[in-house]
């Protein structure tokens, strides 16, 4: 009971740290007139300055954290967070709110580094798939909370009231974690002090700590920019419900067909699974352009392949990687890969798109998915050689 207790309380930390990025998505609007005299560029810095910091220290995080101690470590990332979205709802002015969102960046990772981290290590064996595709949703699920009860709360009391309120869910999820989670260990954690080039390349360099990771890339790169720049091209009438279904149908595959598939073949088989599902999505979504219903179908199956993909790479974790510094060091390198696959495949696809238009939609997935299937496999035959 007080492990699925402490799995919860952590997924729903996850929540609050994909807030960080979803709460400036909400308000971007706001925040656009209060610092509109810094140009759309520093508009957007403030979106995906958070991200920035995982992309630099997602690896070094995950060595951080076992010295520091995954209790202690997420437990001041929540009231950090709390305090630095207590901040922001003043509106400070425009060089303090850039500072404030660094300080979140560094919030963020902390905790996206160990959640799984965690939830590995309380989760009876049987049960750890569901629990690492559970947190694997947090970020989506996040996405759809927030469009569904942020607008009416920033109705009633402004960009303020949005903040605060993020601000007291990062207090409490602190709160039920402190009373929950074990005391850290005394015993001092070896390997964190080396370089961090050597981190990097000794990460980088094991066929279990990167392949959650290498894997991981893909699926952030293809999930973020289809789910952005897909819906514009169908007719009108497909666009809002192929928006709002493909995130709400990546989860549920996730969470029913991805859990039943994980024990049956293995959280590496299930990504290459994924990808090779969106790689005959796309194709029939090229194949399909002038047809509507084609297209959307193509599109609700991609979205259910990513889903595949997205829960097995977390499940991957601790299915490759017993020990708990391995497991923190291959949640730093998701982290920061996963920053690597946001924070380029809109703007690639996006270009793909104005040279080709829709049929770019292929000339962009099918890539990615075939190099996420032939990673995987090129990770495997590693580790089996070793």
């Amino acid at each position: 009971m007080r492990a699925s207790l402490i799995v919860l309380a952590v997924w729903l930390a996850g929540l609050g740290s994909a807030a960080q990025f979803g709460k400036i998505s909400v308000l971007y609007d706001v925040l656009a007139l209060r610092y509109a005299g810094h140009g759309a560029v520093s508009l957007g810095l403030i979106v995906s300055v958070v991200g920035f910091v995982g992309l630099i220290f997602g690896t070094t995080a995950g060595l951080i954290v076992m010295r520091t101690g995954p209790r202690r470590a997420i437990l001041l990332a929540l009231v950090l967070g709390a305090v630095v979205s207590a901040g922001q709802a003043v509106l400070p002015p425009y060089p303090v709110m850039m500072a404030l969102r660094v300080l979140e960046g560094v919030s963020h990772l902390a905790i996206v580094v160990v959640g799984p981290t965690v939830i590995a290590a309380v989760t009876a064996h049987r049960f750890l798939g569901l629990a690492m595709t559970l947190w694997s949703t947090f970020f989506g699920l996040t996405y759809a909370l927030l469009a569904v009860f942020a607008p009416p709360l920033v109705a009633w009391g402004g960009a303020a009231a949005l903040f605060l309120a993020h601000g007291g869910w990062m207090l409490a999820c602190a709160a039920g974690l402190a009373l929950l989670l074990p005391r850290d260990p005394v015993a001092p954690v070896r390997g964190v002090g080396d370089g961090i080039v050597a981190q990097h390349l000794a990460i980088y360099a094991s066929p279990r700590v990167a392949a959650p990771a290498l894997g991981f890339v893909f699926y952030t790169a293809l999930y973020v920019a289809i789910l952005t720049l897909l819906p514009p091209l169908l007719p009108v009438a497909f666009r809002a419900p192929v928006a709002a279904g493909m995130p709400l149908v990546s989860i549920a595959v996730s969470l029913t067909l991805g859990v039943w598939l994980l024990p049956r073949l293995g959280p590496v088989r299930v990504v290459q699974t994924g990808f090779g599902v969106g790689a005959m999505a796309a194709l029939a979504f090229g194949l399909g352009l002038g047809t509507p219903l084609v297209m959307a179908g193509a599109a609700m199956v991609l979205a259910a392949a990513m889903g595949l993909a997205q829960g097995a790479s977390f499940a991957a974790i601790p299915a490759l990687n017993a020990g708990a510094g391995d497991r923190a060091r291959a949640a730093g390198a998701i982290a920061q890969l996963g920053n690597v696959g946001t924070t380029t495949g809109t703007p690639l696809l996006a270009l793909i798109l104005s040279a080709m238009g829709p049929v770019g939609i292929v000339a962009f997935t099918l890539p990615l998915c075939l190099c996420g299937i032939i990673v995987h496999g090129w990770l495997t035959r590693r580790r089996a050689l070793s």
